[in-house]
């Protein structure tokens, strides 16, 4: 049996001018289900000390099943709520898994030669 591979989500939420301070409220209703489902290892929610227009939602998850399984719940329905209220301007939304170093430097030793 193969163990598996902790894998995370970051979405960058950028508000629509005037609502930052609804779209914060409203993300804050994810920690606690984020943090509470199966397989999360971390889960937070952020806010740019840089831009006050942009959110950070991250979690971190024991597999890609964990997370997967957390992107299908009622819980982020709440990203289909504010896209149609019209509270966010953009999400850029990815995931990652963990990449071994050995395995990062032969990619590198394939680009370079």
């Amino acid at each position: 049996m193969s163990t598996p591979i902790p894998a995370s989500h970051m979405a960058f939420i950028r508000a629509r001018s005037g609502c930052s301070t609804e779209l914060g409220a409203r993300l804050s209703s994810l920690i606690e289900p984020g943090r509470q489902a199966q397989g999360c290892l971390q889960f937070s929610l952020q806010h740019s000390q840089v831009d006050p227009d942009v959110w950070l939602v991250s979690g971190l998850w024991s597999s890609e099943q964990a997370m997967s399984a957390y992107f299908n719940s009622p819980a982020l329905m709440i990203f289909t709520e504010l896209l149609n209220d019209m509270v966010v301007r953009s999400i850029d939304f990815q995931t990652f898994t963990d990449a071994c170093a050995v395995n990062a430097y032969g990619e590198y030793l394939q680009l370079a030669g």
